[in-house]
């Protein structure tokens, strides 16, 4: 029975696709000999329209890549210098990143290449990592194999390359917002606002300016074109064509996506809850909707097989609640009738998708070792005060400023460039249409088929039902944690252009407002013109003049101790030489030097974190004996302290480094509501710079500057007064 009625259901939906087509052109000609206007005059008008639209959005895209490559080169002086200086610019896991490219780079085939990465044991002492599993090196085996296969090496330096393929998804990814914006308000008008508020509002719509090879920026621009084509794949009265073509680009995107980055199947779930709140409201074709959940099964199932059977796919939020959603689907044979039993119905569906989900992921997480995310959820416990802790990794993680509530300052930001104003008006009349309709649809009336413009009923269009919860979603989350922004303001955008630009919206309003002395349809239509019109003059004449500034000011970006300690290792350090140091450092040593390392900024594995905690000892009140102990532990020949660090005058007392292993390791002691840091040694970064016993004994310093400090640990204990 179960497959006779999925094959009804498809039967329906080729019928009712083939119907639309044939219907179309139908009404259409109608519409056109109301108006008096020939077929073919008609036809070129919107190709004239598609054709515009289409080179506003790429050129968008192209003028963006070029405004990034242009702000970076100014920024760092990247042609006028040497190839150390530029590596340099690459901090903490960025550094990392762009390491294993080179080193894909050097080897002697692309497959050997691959092996090594896989079973890398080069990187950090005493430790194989299959670091394209751990790391995500997806992007890097991408950049090299394009790199080599077009014959780049005589053309342009392997960096360039790297970094203009990232300035060119970021193009790509304001030419898809512009697009959905295009898709959901009817002008691309809407796209070029968005356009404009994602470049103005730039700090708070990408991580790009600091951290170019970070995996969200590889992955983002494929979620934006995910999102563009299940924009346009919800639609309704979609020709087959077209839904085709969306349906395949979901397809891709996706998949794509959650290779790219280790935690997109998080944001994928938060879609996946919102085209769950849309199908359950009755907003949106059920077919749909669960042809999105088959392309994510998949997703799942194939990233799970090609990333080396990764286990936090299999123990993710999204596999659960997709796997519920298609276990309860005959649940909804009769939900979308106006009957009692289909809204007792839909409430027990509800109820059973959401236990069964949770049920299924405790189960998958007891049977399934998994390790990758459990630091994850203990952060979380901590940051909603559901539990308390010492420990200095989650304190540290804590303390991050990505993992803050957002300031007062992002909101002035998006107010000041007039963006969150007018995102709230439209979130406003979006969500009380979307509230009228889902009334409606309990007291038993069905949705239009087509929503015409004079209807005012703008929370009827099933994409833009959608977006609405997309963006609460991501909005509720950025409130939480401001690394969050980069996810959510892109889509406050796109939706805040869409809304202004969109003439239902307008309408919508005015139907409630029942306007009587002006004819509400030509209204809406010339608010829909002049509003975006005059925000966009606003915008130019404020903004327009700070980004040429941007772009003809030379910024001076160098750092000679640096420069310093990176040649000196090259010139002085043994080759089979180990260095510990904060992690940040180390990820620039193995870039710049190739040299192995003992720990590394990364934050998905429970025994690199605990290496970090273990090295940041260096920066605590423990003895010299106890500190030689654990460097020894892991083969370390040469310690080196940045003065940074040690001398740390942070804006936030006890978020400092020295002040959160104070904490973990029990020299904190409170009198009269003050705490002071309290035991029977000093400070070991402070104390090994005196050159005293019984330091010496264990360390010999070897390198100094300005900044950093350089010793060699020795292998044979010498005990001098």
């Amino acid at each position: 029975k179960m497959s006779s009625g999925a094959a009804d259901l498809r039967q329906r939906k080729k019928q009712n696709c083939t119907e639309s087509d044939k219907m179309a052109p139908e009404e259409r000609n109608k519409e056109n000999s109301k108006l008096g206007r020939s077929p073919k005059y008609m036809l070129i008008q919107r190709f004239a329209k598609l054709f515009f639209g289409c080179l506003a959005a790429v050129t968008s895209g192209m003028m963006y890549a070029v405004y990034l490559s242009t702000y970076h080169e100014r920024k760092f002086w990247f042609s006028s210098r040497q190839e150390l200086e530029r590596e340099i610019t690459f901090q903490g896991d960025s550094a990392i990143y762009y390491s294993f490219y080179k080193e894909l780079l050097k080897a002697p085939s692309f497959e050997r290449g691959v092996y090594e990465l896989t079973h890398n044991n080069k990187t950090i002492s005493l430790k194989t990592i299959n670091a394209v599993q751990q790391m995500t090196l997806y992007p890097e085996l991408i950049a090299s194999v394009l790199y080599q296969a077009s014959g780049s090496e005589e053309v342009i330096e392997p960096v360039y390359f790297y970094i203009g393929i990232v300035f060119g998804l970021q193009g790509i990814y304001v030419t898809a917002l512009f697009v959905t914006s295009w898709v959901m308000s009817g002008t691309w008008l809407a796209g070029m606002l968005t356009v404009a508020w994602f470049i103005i509002n730039r700090t708070d719509t990408t991580r790009i300016d600091y951290s170019i090879p970070s995996r969200e920026n590889w992955a983002l621009p494929y979620f934006a074109c995910q999102v563009a084509a299940l924009t346009g794949y919800l639609k309704k009265n979609l020709n087959c064509s077209a839904e085709k073509f969306c349906y395949l680009l979901v397809n891709a995107s996706t998949y794509t996506f959650m290779m790219m980055w280790e935690y997109s199947h998080y944001l994928l779930f938060v879609q996946a809850v919102s085209l769950f709140l849309l199908d359950s409201f009755a907003l949106a074709q059920t077919e749909k909707v669960h042809e999105v959940y088959r392309i994510y099964l998949f997703s799942l199932i194939v990233g799970y097989l090609l990333q080396f059977e990764n286990s936090a796919l299999l123990v993710s939020p999204l596999l659960s609640l997709v796997v519920a959603l298609m276990l309860s689907k005959s649940l909804q044979m009769n939900m979308k009738k106006s009957t009692f039993v289909s809204r007792l119905l839909k409430i027990i569906y509800v109820y059973l998708v959401l236990t069964v989900a949770v049920t299924l992921n405790f189960l998958l997480k007891m049977f399934i070792p998994h390790k990758e995310n459990e630091h994850l959820l203990k952060f979380i416990e901590v940051k909603l005060g559901l539990n308390s802790t010492k420990n200095f990794t989650m304190n540290w993680l804590l303390c991050q400023e990505s993992l803050q509530a957002p300031s007062q300052d992002f909101f002035l930001r998006l107010t000041q460039s007039s963006l969150l104003p007018f995102y709230i008006l439209v979130l406003i009349i979006c969500l009380f249409s979307v509230t009228q309709v889902i009334f409606r649809r309990i007291c038993g009336e069905p949705l239009k088929e087509t929503v015409k413009l004079e209807d005012g009923r703008i929370g009827e269009r099933p994409e833009i039902v959608y977006h609405v919860i997309h963006t609460i979603l991501l909005g509720c989350l950025a409130m939480c944690l401001e690394g969050m922004k980069y996810l959510w303001t892109p889509y406050v955008c796109m939706l805040a252009a869409f809304g202004v630009c969109s003439p239902e919206l307008w309408m919508t309003l005015f139907k409630w407002l029942r306007l009587k002395a002006v004819h509400p349809i030509l209204l809406a239509l010339i608010l829909s013109m002049a509003v975006p019109t005059i925000i966009g003059f606003s915008l130019w004449k404020e903004f327009f003049p700070r980004i040429m500034t941007e772009l003809t000011e030379l910024q001076e970006f160098y750092d000679p101790d640096t420069v310093e300690l990176m040649t000196w290792i090259k010139r002085q350090a043994p080759v089979a030489a180990v260095f510990a140091g904060s992690p940040q450092l180390m990820g620039v040593i193995k870039l710049c030097t190739g040299w192995m390392v003992s720990s590394l900024p990364l934050y998905n594995d429970d025994d690199l974190l605990k290496r970090n905690e273990n090295i940041y000892q260096i920066y605590s009140k423990r003895s010299a004996e106890d500190i030689y102990k654990i460097l020894t532990s892991y083969k370390a020949n040469f310690l080196v302290i940045e003065d940074s660090i040690c001398n740390e005058v942070g804006p936030v007392r006890g978020c400092r480094v020295k002040d959160l292993l104070d904490i973990a390791n029990g020299h904190v002691v409170c009198e009269e509501g003050d705490s002071y840091a309290y035991s029977k040694y000093g400070r070991f970064c402070h104390e090994i710079k005196m050159n005293y016993s019984p330091y010496v004994n264990y360390f010999t310093r070897v390198y100094w500057n300005r900044s950093y400090f350089v010793y060699k640990i020795n292998t044979v204990i010498s005990f001098q007064s």
